[in-house]
């Protein structure tokens, strides 16, 4: 397969011809590429050998006979960017770059960088500070190394920072297809995105893993996820390193508890990207999702959840199918009435018929009595359709139990056409031959049933998110607008606006705020008279970023000296103050926070507000622009929602106005991109129509940029 071009990634990822550049690390290659069976040409180009691996070598890259498709440059880094310019100046196709000594090794290798980057021009560069690229579809190996993979007709493309990790992975015995491994090391001039494109374009790729150490550009990975999951290729991060991106000042709650893992998390949850923990999850995620795909179906699952079948023959393996779905999110929901009585009068009054279902060892070893129960079980509507079973390492020479279910199972999946899969409890529990035969029956084979199920709770996000994306783009909701581009990076930390400025600016767009009056210290006791007690009095200082930590705040104050005395003894802090109403009353308290990450936009974060917010550590972090919807579903995944919704008797709040405040915040900060930070904790949210207001308001202007320039207006 060429592709749509023969030229850009189509030409470097599936060359007819490839030029190596080196000695030892060439003749690997050579190896390596024979042994996946690479029909192309080879052509090494080394001026000190006449030879390398029985192939004759060029001197020059003019002496090529043509311009390579792809070439393989393992040569020391300060040669390998003289070789890349040679390559873009024949006009080849792309080059993977194997040298270190880039931008991983500070100020030189900086440079050296920012040169290969002029170097290759408009040429595609995988690398520096890479193995290689290997595609197992059409046999290439630009790769110095050992691998463990094989040909493969289609299968999931690994995208890696890290080589080790790529490498591991081919030499997996779960039987995962692999299309593709292209480690990027630096990245230094073809990106992560870029690579998402062109995979997802070839028709033979399933789905897309990626190991990240970090994301550079927020913006353009999110047009390239989501490209992916408008194609229907799902994708999947294995997320690594949790540095905060850039240096920014902690001063709001917000900073403090969206860092960049968390921003990394819903970058991936707008864009349907899964994320997994550690590898073994991240190849049985990829494994299911190679067979089955996103899961976009009804499932039977509640709140999007996934909804699954199960069957085994144990009472105790039902019970730890129970157990361990609870724990990641996957549903069993009860069996239709005919489904159950179809299953009873198949298994008899002794089994009770329930999901999951221990089917007893009554049908052991019947074929025909267990493809019967499996058709049943499977024939309705749901995600997927579970058998749990631990095989022996080898089958029996005739009459074996645990084949003739596996038999069975398969069986009934062709007959209902249904999503299944085989679970052992252990990841040793499938061999890898069943598990060949398993993926060529369209039977998913999961090795170990916590990644099982964590692999089909996140084929059902994906499912999720392609859909929601689908009808937000035919709405015109604000989630299918492109993430921008992250704001510039600042000279220096900014100004802390005073609250009731903040305050002022935000009810311009719809903020409730309490009543209330800034006034100095001889006037604050009329202020308290005009708005009414019982009151709150709070120090007013630009430079004051958390009053109460500070001294700065007295609450209920009922009489004018007692308003008298409270500014008296804040009167260290400040020379003016805010008198506001007491707001009593309130259901729940909640922070709406939104700051400017200079590598993933504007982030919005929701949570349990008040003094210990970041004790409570009870947030959701959206990135803007968003919706309403999208809102609600952050603020229904608190473990404060109970109390939002009303619990014990205790009324409901106004979550309504909760989510139009949040809405008015959103707006505000994408009409003020001079606005870096801004706090409202809490927001306090009364009962059900009553509203919801902002109590305490913190905003931090953006201060001038390092060359004189302002982004956007300000506060």
């Amino acid at each position: 397969m060429r592709g749509d071009a023969e030229t850009g990634l189509a030409r470097l990822l599936r060359p007819r011809h490839l030029a190596l550049y080196g000695g030892a690390a060439v003749a690997e290659a050579v190896r390596q590429c024979r042994a996946v069976g690479y029909e192309g040409e080879l052509w090494p180009v080394n001026p000190r050998r006449q030879e390398i691996e029985g192939l004759p070598c060029y001197r020059t890259t003019d002496e090529l006979p043509e311009p390579p498709d792809a070439a393989f440059v393992a040569v020391p880094a300060d040669r390998t960017v003289g070789v890349v310019a040679e390559l873009a100046a024949r006009g080849a196709g792309g080059a993977v770059c194997h040298a270190s000594g880039f931008a991983e090794e500070g100020a030189e290798g900086a440079r050296r960088t920012a040169e290969l980057r002029r170097a290759a021009g408009g040429m595609p560069v995988i690398g520096p500070n890479c193995i290689g690229m290997l595609n197992y579809l059409d046999g290439t190996a630009l790769w110095a190394d050992r691998h463990g993979g094989e040909r493969a007709s289609s299968g999931v493309a690994l995208i890696t920072q890290s080589g080790n990790i790529a490498q591991n992975i081919t030499m997996q015995r779960r039987a995962l297809p692999l299309a593709y491994v292209v480690t990027n090391g630096n990245g230094a001039v073809t990106g992560v995105p870029q690579l998402i494109d062109a995979l997802s374009a070839d028709p033979r790729v399933t789905a897309i893993g990626l190991h990240l150490e970090g994301v550079s550009d927020a913006a353009e990975f999110s047009r390239a996820a989501r490209s992916a999951l408008r194609r229907g290729v799902p994708v999947v991060a294995l997320k690594t390193g949790t540095s905060e991106l850039g240096a920014r000042a902690a001063l709001s709650h917000t900073s403090s508890l969206a860092g960049s893992d968390v921003l990394c998390d819903a970058l991936f949850a707008r864009t349907g990207v899964a994320r997994a923990h550690d590898v073994p999850a991240f190849v049985e995620t990829l494994k299911l999702l190679h067979v089955h795909g996103p899961l976009e179906g009804q499932g039977a699952g509640e709140d999007g959840r996934a909804g699954i079948t199960s069957a085994s023959c144990s009472g105790g393996e039902a019970a730890l199918m129970a157990d361990t779905a609870a724990r990641h999110g996957v549903e069993l929901p009860p069996l239709g009435r005919e489904q159950a009585a179809t299953m009873g009068e198949l298994l008899g009054e002794h089994v009770h018929i329930s999901n999951p279902l221990d089917y007893h060892a009554y049908i052991w070893g019947d074929f025909g009595a267990q493809r019967a129960c499996f058709t049943a079980l499977t024939g309705a509507d749901h995600d997927m359709n579970v058998l749990l079973l631990d095989m022996p390492r080898t089958r029996a020479s005739e009459g074996d139990p645990w084949a003739t279910t596996l038999d069975a199972f398969t069986a009934a999946r062709e007959a209902t056409d249904s999503r299944c899969c085989v679970a052992s409890s252990l990841p040793e529990g499938l061999p890898e031959e069943e598990s060949r035969r398993l993926l060529d029956a369209g039977v998913a084979p999961m090795q170990g049933l916590s990644d099982c199920l964590r692999a089909i709770a996140a084929a059902r996000a994906i499912g999720v998110a392609r859909s929601r994306l689908r009808t937000a783009e035919e709405d015109g909701s604000p989630l299918a607008a492109p993430l921008p581009p992250a704001p510039r990076q600042p000279s220096g930390q900014g100004e802390l606006v005073d609250e009731h400025a903040g305050k002022s600016a935000l009810a311009r767009y719809g903020v409730a705020v309490p009543h209330g009056v800034a006034a100095g210290r001889e006037g604050a006791a009329a202020a308290a008279r005009e708005v009414g007690f019982p009151v709150v009095v709070k120090a007013l200082s630009p430079g004051l970023a958390h009053k109460s930590e500070a001294g700065g705040v007295r609450l209920g104050l009922r009489t004018e000296n007692e308003v008298t005395s409270a500014v008296g003894e804040m009167s260290a802090l400040a020379d003016r103050f805010l008198v506001e109403r007491m707001v009593p009353g309130a259901v729940a308290e909640l922070l709406v926070g939104v700051h400017r990450d200079p590598v993933f936009g504007t982030a919005l974060t929701l949570g349990a507000g008040g003094v210990l917010v970041e004790v409570a550590a009870d947030t959701a972090t959206l990135l803007l622009p968003t919706g309403r919807e999208e809102i609600e579903a952050a603020l229904s995944s608190l473990r404060l929602w109970p109390v939002l919704r009303g619990v014990r008797g205790r009324p409901a709040g106004d979550v309504r106005a909760a989510v139009a405040a949040v809405e008015a915040v959103a707006a505000y900060a994408a009409d003020h991109d001079g606005v870096a930070e801004l706090d409202v904790n809490p927001l306090l949210v009364l009962p059900e129509g009553e509203g919801a207001v902002a109590a305490d308001v913190l905003v931090r202007r953006q201060p001038p940029y390092a060359h004189g320039e302002q982004g956007g207006r300000t506060a």
